[in-house]
């Protein structure tokens, strides 16, 4: 039963089973304090308290939208808890891809029973989809998808708890991950997938990539398969993404950690095996979550340790290039990327916005050396430039600290190789899972979902940083989760200093007290909990996509299933758009080129979604329209 238990983890819920941290103090004291600290019940709950960390007096008037009432083209949809998705009325929903449907024709069909065989498996599209942009070149629509992992009893249905029983399966779970990059378009029929488009193209576990930036040709990058340490195979746990202003994908390595283990004791010196606690990589012999390791001996750390060092990046592809090699940028840190938002300060440089989706782990920004230039060389853009690490302060302004030799006592490789212990040298704000982070297009400000923490004020992070309530993470044992908003002073991505506050706090206002009932624009008809995807529109419009507890029962009742909402930053008004089925993750949006459709992700749907019974259940990614074509976006 533990191993069919852990076949059905998400990859969260499976590093807190093996990597618990040690308490800190006990649940009733930390919550006492929580509903205690600094009035909160008499501020944070008050939406626009000047008193409070939640308020939209900071923001208002900075949109070229300020004093519209209702932005929103739709009613809201109520809370729905069975297998399938709804949206409200005057749209309607297809199915675009579900993993398994091929890209191109020599791909093997889908059986019902028994999903895809391990010959072909590159040949489709993958599983659980998440992070997801699309690209307009020349007459093309190609839209790029990230699968961030594969559940294991879906894709080895016939094997034991889906457990892999031989290299084939190991291969077969490889190929199911990483990103598609495929050729999209609307005919009669609907929006479909162009099979065989010269674009499409399969990146996996096994595609080669280059490493560059600091940590490129370091010693603790090497291998015997390269003793460089600059060319690397595949991209692990692809989560969230983000795009460049000269038309790149980025895709985000997140729980990278679950695909090492040992097949027997490992020799570790004394800075691996520090980097391996702090990132959750398992050195005990056991068969861990994927048993690539058993397999595979690239994922085995007793033959070679140096392998999870080359993973944990932000890859950068081209979409219109299907021929190029994957960017892994080292110069971006190395942590569980969530997602990379991009702006452009005034004078041309690149800010990059990242979070590390972990408890109580940090965000980050990565600002260019050089300028960006339309049609000019971007080659340095990723690579050359200064790392930083947020700190909050409760007074509502904060500072990025930069990744310094100095600031840290570390090189710049190893600041690129340990991101998570720099920040911690120089004292970053732990958060509530900084998930993904969006810049709105209508005013110089950002946003980042902290989808939740119940070890808040309970126990450390990773490396033992202090997790005691603070401003933006004003809740111990947080279960619902925040959005934290920040403009940069002087309206300048590049500035590092900023002030911000709580765009909303989650929650539960039908049965839950003070600050768990959630800030004030959270009520009966459209509570939710656990934010974590997040995309603007090109008017402004902040879309929420959950990941959350979606039992609908106890604390989380009147949430119903996972689900995208709608929020206005001018007024703070959030209205729910659109659920999934039961058990699924909402995860990943864009839109196409003319804005009238909406391309949305549904992960891992608990019930057969979209075929029904007798068919396996399939992440899919589903388009949105609105039954007069009016755009959506």
């Amino acid at each position: 039963m533990k191993d069919i238990d852990q076949a059905e983890m998400s990859p969260d819920e499976w590093d807190e089973l093996h990597f618990p941290r040690a308490d800190h103090n006990g649940f009733d004291d930390v919550v006492e304090a929580a509903i205690s600290r600094r009035g909160f019940l008499n501020g944070v709950v008050a939406f626009g308290s000047g008193a409070a960390v939640m308020g939209t007096s900071m923001l208002k008037g900075t949109t070229a939208v300020a004093g519209q009432s209702d932005r929103f083209a739709f009613e809201q949809l109520p809370i729905q808890t069975d297998g399938t998705v709804h949206v409200p009325d005057g749209y309607e929903w297809e199915v675009l891809v579900r993993w398994g449907d091929p890209l191109f024709s020599d791909a093997p069909a889908f059986d019902a029973a028994t999903g895809v065989p391990t010959e072909g498996s590159d040949r489709v599209f993958g599983e659980n989809t998440d992070g997801m942009e699309l690209f307009k070149v020349g007459n093309h629509e190609l839209l790029v998808v990230n699968s961030e992992y594969v559940n294991t009893k879906t894709n080895l249905p016939e094997n034991e708890g889906g457990k892999p029983a031989s290299a084939g399966d190991v291969l077969r779970l490889q190929n199911f991950q990483g990103v598609s990059v495929m050729e999209v378009t609307e005919g009669e029929n609907g929006w479909e997938v162009v099979v065989d488009s010269p674009y499409n193209r399969r990146i996996h576990h096994n595609t080669p990539m280059v490493i560059d930036g600091p940590a490129a040709g370091h010693d603790l990058l090497k291998t015997d398969a390269d003793p460089t340490g600059t060319a690397s195979l595949g991209t692990f746990n692809n989560c969230g993404s983000g795009r460049t202003p000269w038309g790149t994908y980025l895709t985000c390595e997140e729980n990278f950690n679950g695909y090492f283990g040992a097949t027997e004791e490992a020799s570790l010196d004394d800075v691996t095996a520090a980097g391996f606690k702090r990132y959750g990589v398992k050195t005990d012999v056991d068969p861990g979550r994927y048993n690539y390791h058993g397999f595979d001996a690239r994922f085995d750390i007793s033959k070679n340790p140096n392998e999870p060092h080359r993973a944990g990046y932000i890859v950068e592809i081209d979409p219109a290039n299907p021929d190029s090699t994957p960017v892994k940028h080292t110069a971006l840190g190395r942590f569980k990327h969530e997602n990379a938002a991009y702006a452009l300060a005034p004078d041309g440089r690149v800010a990059v916005y990242m979070g590390d989706d972990e408890r109580g782990e940090f965000m980050y920004k990565w600002l260019s050396r050089d300028k960006y230039v339309p049609g000019g060389d971007t080659s340095t853009l990723l690579s050359e430039g200064q790392l930083f690490v947020a700190r909050f302060d409760d007074d509502m302004s904060g500072e990025w600290v930069a990744l310094t030799p100095a600031a840290t006592g570390m090189s710049e490789a190893e600041i690129a190789l340990f991101s998570r212990i720099a920040a911690s040298a120089v004292g970053a704000t732990t958060m509530d899972r900084p998930e993904w982070i969006a810049v709105n297009p209508t005013a110089v400000e950002a946003y980042c979902c902290l989808t939740n923490n119940k070890n808040r004020g309970i126990k450390p992070n990773a490396g033992g940083d202090d997790t005691a309530a603070n401003g933006p993470n004003p809740r111990e044992a947080n279960n619902y989760g925040q959005i934290v908003r920040w403009r940069p002073h002087g309206d300048n991505h590049a500035s590092n200093t900023f002030d911000w506050d709580l765009y909303v706090m989650a929650g539960n206002p039908t049965n839950q007290q003070g600050a768990y009932k959630g800030s004030s624009n959270i009520n009966e008809g459209n509570m939710f909990n656990a934010p974590d995807g997040m995309q603007f529109d090109t008017t402004g419009i902040m879309w929420i996509q959950t990941d959350g507890n979606d039992d609908n029962e106890g604390e989380f009742e009147g949430m119903g299933n996972n689900q995208m909402l709608a929020g206005d930053p001018v007024t703070g008004e959030i209205r729910r758009f659109l659920t999934g089925p039961n058990g699924s993750e909402v995860t990943g949006l864009t839109w196409s080129s003319d804005k009238r459709t909406m391309f949305v992700g549904i992960q891992h749907p608990g019930k057969p979604f979209p075929d029904g019974e007798g068919s396996l259940p399939r992440s899919s990614i589903v388009a949105v329209k609105r039954t007069d074509g009016a755009m959506v976006g």
